[in-house]
């Protein structure tokens, strides 16, 4: 998991693919944390990425470093805690400006049943399961 968590940190910018009904949607996102030996990502719930992943939680992660590209296929898991907000707009604070851990609107969420692949075109596949 640490190895998918800097692979994503690095390239500062990822995207995320949910579904919308039986329209896939695609997004850049940017926040990547780890907090209790998960992986964490944070939006809004009232954007419409938030309501896709309650509707179906399988997302796929995409994100490329300029030589290798990473895929992260898990299911989200909403964590409504306190603590784990504060812990993610705490190594994000330009968040604060928009989010607060006490809010109705901040959501963070956890990836389970994850595995992570990534790819190059000079060497195999590693794979990660977390």
């Amino acid at each position: 998991m640490r190895e998918v968590y800097e692979f994503l940190k690095k390239c500062g910018v990822y995207f995320i693919a949910t579904m919308d009904g039986d329209q896939p949607r695609v997004r850049p996102f940017g926040t990547i944390e780890i907090f209790e030996d998960k992986l964490y990502i944070q939006t809004g719930k009232s954007k419409n990425v938030s309501k896709q992943m309650q509707a179906n939680p399988k997302i796929e992660i995409c994100a490329f470093n300029g030589k290798e590209w990473i895929r992260v296929t898990a299911t989200v898991v909403r964590d409504d805690r306190i603590e784990a907000k504060q812990h993610m707009l705490n190594a994000y604070p330009e968040l604060q400006k928009m989010y607060k851990a006490d809010d109705d609107n901040t959501e963070v969420l956890y990836l389970k049943d994850a595995t992570a692949t990534i790819y190059s075109f000079t060497a195999d596949p590693r794979v990660i399961e977390f």
